[in-house]
């Protein structure tokens, strides 16, 4: 019986969160950064504008040549509140403002996924929306988590798995694509594709 070839897989984000949730899913992509300029990318709503970014990367890594045959996915979240779409904070001042505007309400985090097969030259993409509650915290607690310089390097100014967990009361959604990445969806697409997820699993041990 002839042993199923393990597609090259490629992740076009230099996002340490999903490459690790990548990795806990049993996949060893490799990194390409695409280099898309986000400020240039426009779009008419936060949703359609996370989609836009994450086609564009995978677009830009799924053009080289080197990558030929590979599976590229690309990702590209922001935070929808009061319908605008908020990505990463230019600066400390913007991060402290942003956190309170947000405190005692929800949001919604669109991530937009772009799965690229070189081989068949064909992309399907997709948006997974997760709704975020949070917390309260005080104007001195906002001051420490923006001093640490956490929120200047993540979509909405804030993530699950860092400093900023004990101000989130919960999410109703898919906790990894608050982190950066929904591995359901990936899964999804990947079917559309063809291929499944368990034919990307590195070996074991």
């Amino acid at each position: 019986m002839t042993a199923t070839r393990r597609r090259r897989l490629i992740l076009a984000s230099k996002s340490p969160a999903r490459l690790g949730l990548l990795r806990q899913a049993g996949l060893e992509p490799e990194v390409i950064v695409s280099g898309v300029d986000e400020d240039a990318v426009t779009a008419p709503t936060p949703a359609e504008l996370a989609l836009a970014l994450a086609e564009a990367k995978a677009s830009v890594v799924a053009a080289k040549p080197e990558v030929h045959g590979a599976l590229v996915i690309g990702c590209d979240s922001v935070l929808e509140l009061d319908g605008q779409a908020l990505g990463k904070p230019a600066d400390a001042e913007e991060a402290t403002a942003r956190w309170k505007a947000m405190r005692g309400r929800a949001g919604t985090l669109q991530t937009g996924h772009c799965v690229w097969d070189t081989e068949a030259n064909r992309y399907v993409a997709a948006v997974a929306s997760t709704v975020v509650r949070f917390g309260e915290p005080s104007d001195d607690e906002i001051a420490a988590y923006v001093a640490s310089g956490e929120p200047l390097y993540v979509a909405g100014a804030f993530t699950l798995d860092g400093r900023s967990a004990p101000f989130i009361e919960g999410i109703d959604g898919d906790h990894g694509n608050v982190i950066g990445i929904s591995l359901p969806l990936v899964r999804k697409l990947l079917a559309e594709l063809g291929v499944g997820i368990t034919e990307l699993w590195a070996p074991a041990g």
